[in-house]
């Protein structure tokens, strides 16, 4: 047996050769790992309903999955994460529906980088009967095949415009090249897609009624970013887990960015700067370093009069926290 649950008591029995535990509930490396002492096992007490990512550490520190456990993630970074699911984990209605018989469109573009570096690529995903001289909403998506292949942001737009809860809108996937610098708080990330990105979709797929900005973590954060900076080119924003621990050049000592000790430097620059231009969709797992900042994040938007919903989950940074967050942030934004 690998993890006993026992209402909110789970029980993680360790494997041969574990000598310590990680998972969403030390922030995986970012706190300190929970121990294996004599042999024994470690039990915590964690959300009802929640879907609890976790891994063992070696004597060496490194990580390895439970052999004793089957259940694998939606974890794209990382071989090794196990879940236990502490009674049942909830999923959105959207995910209950059929699949749709009248999908959407893939355009995939490919062209060599001029603001940033590298090949870029982007999937330019335009719904069902779609005609590119109609204005329509228009969401640029970070982390795009993240979104596109994993989170299934397409499937949930087709399955939710059949249904009739929502209205159909351009989603374009643009993939990163170096994420954590192009994400991190980076005004040339607007540069490429105001030279790059936008020229190469609207006008050819499509004609931007609106424009939103969508991402998880990183992409969250410079979503917000600039969605709040530029109301002459964004009125909607989702963020999903918003690495809202940020500040313009902040790093940690070996040089990569700082997302743990940088400060709220964004929410304290919109509350001195209300965007009440913006309709914002906001939501994190209640199992990760994240979770204060975005409540924070939340909480300063309502007291700005900032339209938006906020709305938390029972797991961590992770894609199955994020996939079952999409829908609700699909029908906030396009809702009939």
């Amino acid at each position: 047996m690998a993890v006993s649950v026992r209402g909110q008591q789970v029980t993680f029995i360790p494997p041969a050769g574990a000598a310590a535990l990680v998972g969403d509930f030390t922030d995986w490396r970012k706190r300190a790992a929970l121990p294996v002492v004599g042999g024994q096992s470690i039990t915590l007490t964690l959300p009802r309903g929640a879907w609890v990512e976790y891994a063992w550490l070696d004597a060496q520190g490194k990580a390895f999955p439970d052999p004793d456990n089957a259940q694998k993630s939606l974890n794209p970074w990382w071989p090794y994460p196990r879940a236990a699911v502490v009674g049942e984990y909830v999923r959105h209605p959207v995910w209950h529906l059929p699949d749709a018989t009248q999908k959407g469109t893939a355009h995939r573009l490919t062209w060599p980088g001029e603001v940033l570096p590298g090949t870029r690529r982007a999937i330019v995903y335009t719904p069902h009967g779609h005609d590119p001289a109609r204005p329509t909403p228009v969401y640029y998506v970070q982390d795009g095949v993240a979104f596109y292949r994993t989170g299934r942001l397409g499937e949930v737009m087709d399955r939710a415009v059949e249904a009739g809860l929502a209205s159909g809108a351009v989603l374009v996937f643009v993939e990163p090249g170096d994420r954590s610098a192009e994400y991190y708080l980076n005004d040339r990330y607007l540069d490429f897609l105001r030279g790059e990105v936008f020229p190469r979709v609207e006008g050819v797929h499509a004609t931007a009624s609106e424009r939103g900005l969508w991402g998880a973590s990183l992409g969250g954060l410079i979503s917000l970013h600039l969605g709040s900076g530029h109301p002459e080119l964004f009125s909607r924003v989702v963020s999903h887990s918003g690495a809202f621990i940020a500040r313009p050049g902040a790093t940690d000592p070996d040089g990569t960015i700082d997302t743990t000790t940088a400060g709220e430097w964004l929410r304290e620059r919109l509350e001195a700067s209300p965007p009440r231009h913006l309709r914002v969709s906001l939501d994190t797992g209640v199992l990760e370093w994240l979770t204060a900042p975005n409540r924070r994040m939340a909480a300063s938007l309502a007291d700005l009069g900032v339209g938006h919903q906020y709305r938390e989950y029972p797991s961590g940074h992770n894609w199955v926290t994020w996939r079952d967050a999409l829908p609700e942030a699909f029908l906030y934004m396009q809702g009939t």
